[in-house]
């Protein structure tokens, strides 16, 4: 397909999301002011084509806003979990896909990882939270490996309760994206939560 109607082509929300995650990237080194940040992405969120998406990044993106779509292409292949204006949990038993999508806005996914296996020796799940939370649950045996940008909120590692540390070698799981307004934690848990004991009165 020629690049002229390319970008007459309609776009989707993966392809929104990740010319606005440029945005607050850009945000995040300096490069444009918060006003500028709300000026461009209420551009990007009321963009019907690729056309429309030029102006807004053509100062950020060499290649400009079809190049960013690639990535959106990319992610098809993934598995995904969304969560608009709403909550959503996810429980994974057996091999984890080598990439995973989650996005939050105005809303909560929270995923449980902990019956779920690396079969390839790592994983990447993508968390994206708008004004909202994505909660990520994982087995001790894991190792981790978090990177990803707060704007405005906060990405990163929570308190868990598991108390193992992974051996060396561990499948590894990776954790990339941003938070504006929201959050992004993962937190380790062992497999099934302590019982208490209770003694009755008598």
């Amino acid at each position: 397909m020629s690049e002229p109607k390319r970008s007459a082509m309609r776009v989707a929300d993966s392809d929104r999301e990740n010319v606005a995650q440029l945005l607050y990237e850009a945000m995040g080194a300096g490069r444009i002011t918060a006003g500028e940040l709300e000026t461009r992405l209420d551009a990007v969120y009321a963009a019907k084509t690729f056309a429309e998406f030029e102006p807004v990044v053509a100062d950020l993106s060499p290649g400009g806003a079809l190049a960013l779509s690639h990535t959106g292409d990319e992610e098809q292949g993934g598995r995904r979990s969304f969560a608009v204006m709403s909550g959503t949990t996810r429980r994974f038993d057996g091999p984890l896909p080598s990439r995973h999508v989650s996005r939050a806005f105005w809303g909560s996914v929270r995923l449980d990882l902990r019956r779920a296996r690396i079969a390839a020796g790592s994983c990447t799940i993508r968390a994206v939270a708008v004004m909202g939370g994505v909660k990520i649950v994982v087995p001790e045996d894991f190792a981790l490996d978090v990177r990803g940008l707060g704007l405005m909120g906060g990405f990163g590692t929570g308190r868990g309760t598991g108390r193992r540390r992974p051996e060396p070698g561990a499948p590894v799981l990776r954790v990339t994206g941003f938070a504006w307004w929201g959050s992004v934690k993962v937190i380790r848990r062992p497999l099934e939560p302590r019982r208490r004991s209770f003694r009755g009165r008598g």
